[in-house]
């Protein structure tokens, strides 16, 4: 097919939990998560004739055109594009899958109207993300380990605290059992009205445990550290939610792999958001095979997907067919 062509790629997110949520007049939500660079989202935009729509989630992605259609000040009259889904992330993974192609769409679609760069939190705005966790919507423009601050009852989105990038090397392993599905959408937030309020000492000590060991590790690449860290965080932050998962995680099929890489040495293990996924940080390539690999003999990885991924610390990328790179719109 010739003519104008924008293709956009977006990793998928790793939620590592919230701070807080149920106190009255304290901020709800916040916390931290990563960007990974797989399993990506790969999307094109192309001249048509007429709007379509082809590839996976086609539903999802005809429900984000009317809403930007609607809402942001740089849509164009006319519709004269076809949207191909190339490649996505499985929905309700907790990778982020939904979020990241709000705001894969909402940037591609406004490189393709030449709009002016957008902060994250209009694009965001435009398909209507960052009504509880903001993590997904700051890593798609900047990349890396996000820190964000929770919402007070008058912010539209979470505030970001702050963007740290993670060591190249560094590789996550993601193994996702055959278990049920993530929370979303009323359901999701039904968990949330049933859920009892954080105790105000558990988000003090998430936040310490963000601020004065996690975020500086990663500065400073300090693997052992991060990892410890890591996996404290996701401990504390999944006990807020043991109430709906029944425990710490959200069955006993993501409890034993998050033993087992434990038994194996390796610190950073956790659940991503509600799950099914869970993630095993390895200083290299190299020794992310050698887990999948010690997983795989004992057994451990039957009926479960697999994907090492590194680091994503660029965010989405935007390219026009020729290969040239679009300014990506980066938060204040």
């Amino acid at each position: 097919m010739t003519g104008r062509v924008v293709r956009v790629t977006a990793g998928s997110r790793l939620h590592f939990g919230m701070l807080s949520f149920g106190q009255p007049g304290r901020r709800q939500f916040g916390g931290a998560g990563a960007m990974i660079s797989a399993p990506a989202l790969v999307l094109a935009i192309r001249e048509s004739d007429r709007f379509q729509v082809a590839g996976s989630l086609a539903d999802r992605v005809e429900e984000f055109v009317s809403q930007i259609a609607c809402r942001a000040s740089w849509w164009k009259n006319g519709m004269q594009f076809r949207i191909d889904v190339e490649q996505s992330p499985a929905l309700h993974a907790g990778l982020g899958c939904g979020t990241q192609l709000g705001m894969a769409l909402a940037h591609g679609l406004a490189a393709w109207f030449q709009a002016t760069p957008q902060p994250a939190e209009k694009l965001a705005a435009a398909v209507g993300r960052g009504k509880r966790s903001a993590v997904g919507l700051y890593g798609a423009s900047l990349g890396g380990l996000i820190v964000e601050g929770g919402k007070l009852n008058d912010d539209e989105i979470s505030p970001l605290v702050g963007r740290t990038a993670l060591p190249e090397e560094w590789r996550f392993v993601l193994m996702i059992p055959a278990v049920a599905a993530g929370l979303s959408g009323d359901t999701e937030q039904a968990a949330f009205d049933r859920l009892p309020p954080v105790p105000l000492e558990t988000t003090a000590a998430l936040f310490r445990e963000l601020v004065c060991e996690l975020v500086p590790a990663a500065a400073q690449g300090n693997f052992e550290r991060f990892g410890e860290s890591l996996y404290r965080y996701g401990q504390l932050a999944g006990e807020c939610f043991a109430a709906q998962q029944g425990g710490i995680y959200a069955s006993p099929a993501i409890e034993r792999l998050v033993a087992r890489c434990r038994d194996l040495g390796v610190w950073g293990v956790g659940q991503s958001s509600w799950g099914p996924t869970v993630f095993a940080l390895c200083r290299q390539q190299a020794d992310a095979q050698r887990l999948v690999d010690s997983l795989a003999s004992a057994g451990e990885l039957n009926q479960a997907g697999i994907t090492i991924a590194a680091p994503d610390n660029r965010g989405i990328r935007v390219e026009l067919l020729d290969g040239s790179s679009i300014v990506q719109p980066k938060p204040a």
